[in-house]
């Protein structure tokens, strides 16, 4: 059984304070909840600071992004060694944002995911569609030649803490939403996918998360879903309580409590 994760992306949003402050009220509303494994992804200033309010909770620390090499002349950037010394757990890879715009490829994605699994991090590999792609009928090419990359070279042994989070981009930030049964048939041509390359129990074991205007109101109906395992959430995961109603209502649909 897949134990469900949701992941919150605070994307650049916040200062020192407010970060604190939401920081406290998740450990408050989720700090004991064990029906779903959270994360949260604050901006790279604000992580030790989130990291000591949630140090001793179940609730894990993220980044957004990290560089492929281990250090070096790349000013403005942030290496998987750094994360590692300040406890963070996830770190998210590949964001539609990241490759609109600052001009990420697939090459770099493979990068940073193998540096990445050196580390011991939890990487959450997002793949998705425009809407143009969708419109011309490209979403499942576009979707497998991304995955296709990404893991090319890589073992199953290598892969195991992979998580997939799969983010229609016209669904990002726009308030729409694809409908669960959008969603569970790119989750199952996911899966199918990895199932191929790296066999039944591996592709079986693997989580994916639906990313793309998560909600409390839409949360339920995607996570009833077979191949859905839990949510990437941007806006609302800056709101405590309408993300811990997503969080409790993706246990209650995952039959947890």
């Amino acid at each position: 059984m897949r134990k469900p994760v949701v992941v919150g992306n605070w994307k650049m949003n916040l200062t020192l304070g407010q970060a604190v402050l939401l920081a406290r009220e998740i450990r408050l509303r989720l700090g004991t909840y064990d029906s779903v494994e959270v994360g949260v992804c604050p901006p790279f200033p604000l992580i030790t600071a989130v990291q000591a309010v949630l140090s001793d909770t179940k609730i894990g620390v993220g980044a957004q992004n990290m560089h492929y090499e281990r250090n070096g002349a790349f000013t403005g950037e942030v290496s998987a060694e750094m994360l590692k010394s300040i406890g963070v757990k996830y770190v998210i890879i590949g964001h539609s944002e990241r490759r609109k715009y600052f001009g990420e490829t697939d090459e770099g994605v493979r990068k940073k995911l193998g540096t990445a699994l050196d580390y011991g991090f939890v990487p959450i590999l997002c793949v998705g569609e425009t809407l143009e792609e969708r419109e011309a009928g490209k979403e499942n090419d576009v979707v497998v030649k991304q995955m296709e990359s990404a893991l090319e070279g890589f073992s199953s042994t290598h892969l195991h803490n992979l998580i997939i989070a799969y983010e229609p981009v016209w669904a990002i930030g726009t308030g729409k939403t694809a409908t669960p049964e959008t969603a569970q048939s790119m989750h199952s041509i996911i899966r199918e996918f990895l199932m191929k390359k790296f066999g039944a129990s591996f592709g079986y074991s693997i989580r994916i998360q639906y990313g793309g205007s998560v909600r409390p109101e839409n949360i339920s109906g995607l996570m009833v879903k077979e191949d859905i395992d839990g949510a990437l959430v941007g806006g609302d995961s800056l709101n405590g309580e309408r993300f811990a109603e997503i969080v409790m209502r993706s246990g209650t649909a995952k039959g947890g409590k």
